[in-house]
């Protein structure tokens, strides 16, 4: 009777039997077990989709132009907009730039192919990348942690939108492929993500420590930008200025396998002097070559 609840309703509420619950026993219940903000509004979501019954909403693949050319604005820190299920419906060029890695293995160059699960024409998703790609441990360096963020989101979404059949699709692909994904899901984690620190390793640019900063776009229900900024005069900061210069190379050239090796060579030798130290002006020197030999490879092919 902690909660102020008998124990009859209490035994209703552990079998998720919990349609017609009033908001003042939720919010006992919230109370006596002490759920965070994140848990509290899981409770809530899975009491309005038990009272609401099957009304799966529409997942969002695109953005209103508006907010594409509110991204476009957005010149120096990457900026994406994810939906619920983590695809990435839209980004600034940084944006694309940064979670290029992601892109690729979700729209893969002609003769290579995608990870398992991905097909051409949908957007790049993060979760997919994260648990089925080899190369998702690789960019994300603090992979568990990062890991654990993920399968959390989705849990919160799933609690949001328990009918959904892309999302239920998603989990049910992913606990079938991964084992790290199927015990992570086991544990009923719940989180909300609007500000924190993030680490990546970008294979052309090197170690990334950026803060992030992320809003659910209520307009646009469903929908989530997150906006990354670096620490002004931090190794990142300088990263970011080699990303946008990277990004310019990938504007001005067609993505092909042979070309894309050609980036990861040249901007190895960047991100060598940029990590050891040297000025950088060596670095603009560097990405001012690379944008050169991009633009005359794009030529005489």
């Amino acid at each position: 009777m902690l909660a102020g609840v008998s124990t009859d309703w209490y035994t209703r509420l552990e079998k998720g039997h919990i349609s017609g619950v009033s908001e003042d026993v939720l919010n006992a219940v919230a109370r006596a077990l002490q759920l965070d903000d994140a848990e509290r509004a899981h409770l809530f979501d899975l009491a309005r989709a038990a009272g609401t019954g099957p009304r799966p909403r529409r997942l969002a693949h695109r953005v209103r132009p508006g907010l594409q050319r509110m991204l476009d604005a957005m010149t120096d820190a990457p900026a994406i907009i994810r939906n619920g299920r983590m695809d990435i419906v839209a980004a600034n060029r940084l944006g694309r730039a940064m979670y290029w890695p992601v892109f690729q293995a979700q729209h893969s160059a002609p003769g290579r192919s995608p990870h398992p699960g991905a097909t051409r024409g949908q957007p790049a998703n993060i979760a997919r990348f994260q648990f089925l790609d080899p190369a998702g441990p690789d960019f994300f360096p603090d992979w568990d942690s990062a890991a654990d963020v993920t399968v959390a989101l989705l849990r919160t979404e799933a609690g949001r939108d328990p009918y959904n059949k892309e999302l239920t699709q998603l989990i049910g692909e992913l606990s079938t492929r991964s084992a790290d994904f199927r015990s992570r899901w086991a544990q009923h984690n719940v989180r909300l993500h609007h500000t924190g620190t993030k680490t990546f390793h970008h294979p052309a640019i090197g170690d990334l420590t950026l803060d992030y900063e992320s809003m659910d776009l209520h307009a646009d229900p469903g929908l989530n930008l997150t906006v990354y900024t670096a620490a002004p005069d931090s190794p990142s900061h300088d990263a970011l200025r080699l990303l946008a210069s990277w990004a310019a190379t990938l504007d001005a050239a067609p993505a092909r396998t042979q070309d894309d090796r050609r980036h990861h060579g040249h901007l190895q030798a960047a991100t060598v002097a940029w990590s050891s130290g040297r000025p950088l002006w060596r670095v603009e020197m560097v990405s001012s070559t690379i944008s050169r030999q991009s633009a005359a490879f794009s030529s005489s092919s």
